[in-house]
């Protein structure tokens, strides 16, 4: 079985650019944050996403980052995180 990720469902059109971009600002008003669902009804623990997403986890752990680094380095820890089906 394999995994499905986010840019996966991306690339599909099953989720959209503007919704990855609302899970980004999701979590950066909240780094605890945990369930983002999108339309489709698949979820995404984000939280778990960036920690498991080395240069994003460190990207948010020094706020001496600038922020449109620290957004990217999310951006790309939550379309490389694994997406749950609903």
């Amino acid at each position: 079985m394999s995994t499905t990720i986010t840019r996966d469902l991306l690339k599909a059109k099953i989720v959209t650019d503007d919704e990855v971009s609302a899970a980004v600002d999701v979590f950066m008003t909240d780094l605890t944050t945990r369930l983002f669902r999108f339309k489709s009804g698949h979820s995404l623990d984000l939280a778990n996403a960036v920690r498991v997403h080395q240069p994003a986890k460190a990207a948010v752990a020094h706020p001496d980052r600038n922020e449109k680094f620290r957004r990217g380095m999310v951006r790309t820890a939550i379309l490389m995180g694994c997406i749950e089906a609903p």
